[in-house]
This record gives C-alpha cells, sequence and structure tokens, in this order.
C-alpha cells in the first residue's frame, strides 16, 4: 500500500511549543497536504509564539500575522491579491485556535464563508486560550477545570457545553466542512485534499491535544486524541456540498476513559460523567440521522 503521507516538510525544527504540543503537528500534517504553494495567516494564538522571535521562524511558506479578529478578512484580503497576480494555484490558509475562531473571530470567518472567497480556514481546536494562561474558551467542553473555571470549594467548573464551530459552518451552508484530529494524520491529509476539490470556502476543525491545559504527560497527547474520537467526544465527520459523512471508529471505548485520562476532569463525578455520556450518546444520534437523511 503506497505510503498516504507526504514525505516534504515545510516545518522546520526549533519551534517553541510545549512538549507534546497537539497544535504543532495540525501545522505539520496541514502543510505536508498544502503544498509549498500556500500562504499561512495566524492570528494572535499559541501559533504567534510558536515559529520563534523573529526574523527566525519554523515554516517554510509565508506566514502573515493578523490582530486576534481578523483571520477571516486577512485570508479573504490574501486571496483577491493572488487572484489579482494571477496566482490562483496558491492555497490561502487562516490557521486559528479555537479563542480566535469559536469567540473572537466568529464574525470575520462567518463573513469570510459567506462571501464565498476561495480559501482554507483550519481551526486548531485545544479547548481554550492556551497561550495566554488556559482560560475557558467557548469550545472548552463540559465540566473542563481553567483557570477562569477553577474548581475551589464551588466547583466552578464550565456549566456550558462545547460550542461546536464545524455545526456552525455546515448552517451556513460552508461548501466543505470537515472534522479531524492529530492522531489520524492520513484522515486529516485525505479531508485536505478533498478540500482542494472544491471551489469556495473550506473549513476543517483539527483536535489538538495540550498537554499544559489539559494536565496530562507530554507523552500521551496523541493516545488522548485517538480516545477523543473512540469515545466519540469529538466524531469525525464530512461535509461536502450538502453531503455528509460520519467516521465509524473501529474501536469506541466510554467517555470515562478519555475523561480520566486527563486532570482537567478529575474532579467530575460518576453522576456528572453520566451526564457527558449522555450527551454523547444524543450528539452522536444526531449525527447519524443527519448521514442518514443525506
Amino acid at each position: 500500500m503506497p505510503f498516504s503521507i507526504p514525505k516534504v516538510e515545510l516545518m522546520e525544527p526549533g519551534h517553541t511549543a510545549c512538549h507534546g504540543c497537539g497544535a504543532t503537528l495540525a501545522m505539520r500534517f496541514t502543510l505536508k497536504a498544502m503544498g509549498k504553494n500556500t500562504v499561512v495567516s495566524v492570528p494572535a494564538c499559541c501559533w504567534a509564539v510558536i515559529p520563534g522571535a523573529m526574523p527566525n521562524r519554523t515554516l517554510d511558506v509565508p506566514m502573515v500575522y493578523t490582530p486576534f479578529a481578523a483571520t477571516g478578512a486577512s485570508i479573504s484580503g490574501l486571496r483577491e491579491a493572488l487572484d489579482l497576480q494571477g496566482k490562483e494555484d496558491y492555497n490561502v490558509v487562516g490557521f486559528a485556535g479555537d479563542g480566535g475562531t469559536a469567540d473572537i473571530g466568529l464574525q470575520s470567518l462567518s463573513g469570510a464563508m459567506e462571501r464565498g472567497h476561495n480559501v482554507f480556514y483550519i481551526m486548531y481546536d485545544n479547548e481554550g486560550y492556551m497561550n495566554t494562561g488556559v482560560q475557558r474558551s467557548g469550545s472548552t467542553p463540559f465540566g473542563a477545570e481553567t483557570t477562569t473555571t477553577p474548581i475551589g470549594k464551588d466547583r466552578n467548573f464550565k456549566k456550558q457545553k462545547k460550542k461546536i464551530v464545524a455545526d456552525l459552518m455546515i448552517a451556513q451552508k460552508v461548501p466543505y466542512v470537515a472534522t479531524a484530529t492529530i492522531a489520524y494524520p492520513e484522515d486529516l491529509i485525505r479531508k485536505i485534499n478533498n478540500a482542494k476539490a472544491v471551489h469556495g470556502p473550506k473549513f476543517i476543525q483539527i483536535l489538538a491535544p495540550c498537554p499544559t491545559g489539559w494536565y496530562y504527560s507530554p507523552e500521551k497527547t496523541v493516545e488522548i486524541s485517538r480516545l477523543a474520537v473512540q469515545s466519540r467526544m469529538f466524531p469525525l465527520f464530512e461535509y461536502v456540498n450538502g453531503k455528509f459523512t460520519l467516521s465509524k471508529p473501529s474501536k469506541t471505548v466510554p467517555v470515562t476513559e478519555y475523561l480520566d485520562a486527563q486532570n482537567r476532569f478529575s474532579h467530575l463525578s460518576t453522576e456528572e460523567k453520566e451526564e457527558i455520556q449522555k450527551d454523547v450518546d444524543g450528539r452522536w444520534s444526531d449525527l447519524m440521522k443527519m448521514e442518514k437523511n443525506d
């Protein structure tokens, strides 16, 4: 069977990310799939510091730094400028965290998608504002402890459910929407290649575990990412011009295996874990119905 992960490396050694950072793998695999003719726009996020201090950087493609809320506007402008220069073959990629996507940059993202620009928006989802101190974001799941939802005597963990931006993009009828994770790089690269064949806006949400903010040992990043899929906490799916396809994991595990692997959930009671399992089962049932209806 041919090796399906491109050998090209467009991310050099020497980045400044934490050990076990899932966001670095997300960028590495994304660039392998995108290729050399790629321009990346990055807002304030972990990836604003991971490349290193100027004039050094770890990426072998052009980078544009943009304000926190402006990734969608930035890639819109880059696309228009490159097209005017006759460089339609360049991939324009917004690469932003969940804070800059689910919260601060949502209006800019939605605007770029509505205008129909031929761009990629990659949300690397580490479920919190990790670069600024592990604060909760809209993408932080129910039950998680963060520095702004500390447990304390009041058990002040996050009480709201995770905002799933991929679902919002499907509701907006974006031509290509997918979820992926760094535990399955071949699936991620296949989805980016599929997205390339779609003209118009493309959105991919990549789960990128963070040992610093999720409180687990760095060598377990891929394992925890895989558990997220096997427990159905983070379903993998693809939506292409109205056609929805859900990936069924070859192995399924209860959500407790995923939750118990991270100390950010260590305070949860048995009843609270059962509540999460019930919610996960309900969402999986809804996604199965979506696939059947399509």
